[in-house]
């Protein structure tokens, strides 16, 4: 008798379970989500009208999965766009992706310190965006002024919220590390450790074009290096044609027209 009602637990458990992780349905799109994205997203404008209906497919189902929280500022239509977006940029490449190391996304209106703190009487407000540890583990949190300013500049290779989810990617083998082990098969670890540590000492004799941040550690590399590698992807090829090599491989990309 016993070991039929842990067995009818036990299939209670699978059952729900199983409805937790089933993804929440997606309501329609609306229709000018397309015109938001064109004028505010280069990434999207740059793909077939037929890859622009997936990812819009995408941004749907990450904005129904993620939720985004604003802390005295308010969240509209275009800061949820541009946020999913910059989620569904780096992974665009696979065919289906569910960050299952996020939960939610909290947006402060500007800059902010280690303390999270982002009045103007507070110190040092530096951080644009960090992937949360700790009591904020499974959390990002951005500077909605950063997000903006990641979109309205083309030019300049640094987009923060995109840096922040390649740092997710980064840990979905169990660390931050700049090391995709995750994307990039055995055979490809060591080659592309050799290409950062070349990288990251040229950035540091201030012989390369890579933002200087990326020099500080390997996980702030990887991410750097992937900004710009989606923000200016033929420059970045032209500039760093094995490091371009690599990261297509680490996220199965580019996939525009």
């Amino acid at each position: 008798m016993i070991y039929t009602v842990v067995f009818i637990i036990l299939i209670g458990f699978i059952v729900y379970a199983f409805i937790l992780m089933k993804p929440k349905p997606v309501k329609q799109i609306p229709n000018h989500w397309h015109n938001l994205l064109l004028e505010n997203v280069l990434f999207y404008k740059r793909l077939t009208v037929a890859n622009q209906k997936i990812f819009r497919n995408r941004i749907a189902l990450f904005l129904a999965e993620i939720n985004i929280d604003g802390v005295n500022t308010t969240i509209d239509d275009l800061d949820k766009i541009l946020i999913a977006s910059s989620a569904i940029i780096p992974v665009f490449g696979f065919n289906q992706w569910s960050y299952n190391n996020l939960s939610g996304i909290i947006v402060y209106p500007d800059s902010f310190n280690k303390d999270l703190q982002f009045s103007d009487m507070d110190k040092d407000r530096k951080i644009l965006g960090m992937v949360g540890t700790g009591r904020y583990e499974k959390q990002m949190i951005l500077s909605k002024k950063a997000i903006r300013l990641a979109f309205n500049n083309k030019t300049d290779k640094h987009n923060t919220p995109v840096h922040e989810f390649v740092h997710l990617l980064d840990k979905m083998d169990g660390e931050t590390d700049g090391v995709p082990k995750y994307f990039l098969g055995k055979e490809f670890i060591q080659p592309w450790l050799e290409l950062m540590h070349t990288e990251m000492e040229s950035i540091n004799n201030d012989t390369s074009d890579i933002r200087k941040y990326g020099g500080t550690s390997q996980a702030e590399f990887f991410a750097v290096a992937s900004e710009y590698f989606f923000e200016r992807p033929k420059l970045f090829k032209q500039k760093h044609p094995e490091l371009y090599k690599m990261l297509s491989l680490c996220f199965q990309q580019p996939k525009q027209s």
